[in-house]
């Protein structure tokens, strides 16, 4: 992986988790693939549509960053894994979450087309 790959998918990811992009709808529209799905660290599926938020958190979100244990590798030229571990507080409950996303790459710019969290302990 490219540092200058490795730099865009990390701030990519990230922005995922701040409150100023998570929940900024352009944003996210330029960002989700059109066939982006994703299975949430609940074991809920979700589409691309109930990504967006209309402007309004749904909850107070407080991750962790930079994101633990954050990595990326190619599996073609143009399409990447991203994995880490997320540290999510909601209200007094912290959850701990093993995550993987695959992002794809058109015209040069990076598209998340899956995204998974699966529950794991404190690390």
């Amino acid at each position: 992986m490219t540092g200058n790959d490795l730099d865009q998918l990390r701030e990519l990811e990230e922005s995922l988790w701040r409150p100023e992009t998570r929940f900024d709808d352009d944003y996210m529209d330029r960002i989700f693939a059109a066939d982006f799905f994703e299975f949430g660290r609940s074991g809920r599926r979700y589409s691309r549509d109930e990504m967006f938020f209309g402007g309004q958190g749904l909850a107070d979100i407080e991750a962790e960053l930079p994101l633990r244990k954050f990595s990326a590798r190619y599996l073609s030229e143009d399409i990447a894994q991203v994995t880490y571990i997320s540290r999510v507080t909601y209200g007094s409950d912290t959850q701990y979450g093993n995550r993987s996303s695959i992002w794809s790459r058109d015209a040069g710019e990076w598209q998340l087309r899956f995204h998974q969290g699966t529950p794991c302990k404190p690390v």
